[in-house]
């Protein structure tokens, strides 16, 4: 293993739930953390949380839809803190609408958060980490693995997300720029309000997550864990419901 101090993250999605618990535990382990999420005003209090634990964080407010925002998060990364070491796609959005019932609209809403933010943060992430080498983490979900009824949306756009993870390490490995899928059985997040926040037994943490994030990137560079799911052994997952 190696140590990951003074490497550059940037951690999308970062205001609540996994995205939080990722930062915060990258912080821990001495990475400069730049977080980015709409939500500006968590952001700073989260920011000031790492602070106040002797870390660095830096907050770059970022609508993930939004390519010129994405653009910007990169060039504030490299002004803030230098070039991207690791990359975090953590940024995402639930849905459960029957496929008779999606909306061209909200496909587009669904696509946008969930993969094409991830393709473009990829993308600048790759072109920065060209000759240097670098490690990307893209969340994804069980629902990549086994579905869950009535959200093919959700479901479309997690398993697309191991294309792309599959796409970096080949298209990457001559840079020894590399990548991981990770998925997360029941989480305490903010995915689903209402729902997956309420969760109390049977479930992940955020912070859990991030350790096992830390873990990844903490790799030697030539190697990767390329696809993982970690889950509560009572989630429901084969037959699950």
């Amino acid at each position: 293993m190696q140590s990951i101090k003074g490497k550059v993250a940037i951690v999308t999605g970062a205001s609540s739930g996994i995205g939080r618990g990722v930062a915060e535990e990258l912080a821990k382990a001495g990475v400069v953390t730049v977080l980015a999420a709409r939500s500006a005003d968590k952001l700073q209090e989260l920011a000031a949380e790492i602070a106040a634990e002797g870390g660095t964080a830096f907050v770059v407010p970022t609508d993930v839809t939004n390519e010129d925002d994405l653009l910007r998060l990169f060039s504030e990364t490299e002004r803030l803190a230098g070039p991207v070491d690791i990359l975090v796609n953590n940024a995402g959005m639930a849905d459960a609408t029957p496929l008779p019932d999606l909306s061209t609209e909200r496909w587009q809403q669904m696509l946008a958060t969930n993969l094409t933010s991830a393709v473009i943060c990829a993308r600048e992430a790759m072109r920065s980490m060209k000759g240097r080498g670098g490690r990307i983490i893209n969340m994804g979900s069980l629902s990549a693995k086994i579905p869950r009824h009535h959200s093919p949306a959700y479901t479309m756009t997690k398993f697309a997300i191991e294309g792309l993870t599959r796409q970096i390490c080949l298209d990457g490995r001559d840079d020894n720029i590399t990548a991981s899928t990770l998925h997360p059985g029941a989480t305490r997040s903010m995915l689903a309000p209402g729902s997956t926040d309420k969760l109390t037994e049977n479930c992940l943490e955020p912070e859990m997550l991030g350790e096992l994030v830390v873990y990844m990137c903490s790799l030697p560079p030539e190697l990767t864990m390329l696809d993982t799911v970690i889950l509560p052994v009572k989630n429901p997952f084969l037959g699950r419901g």
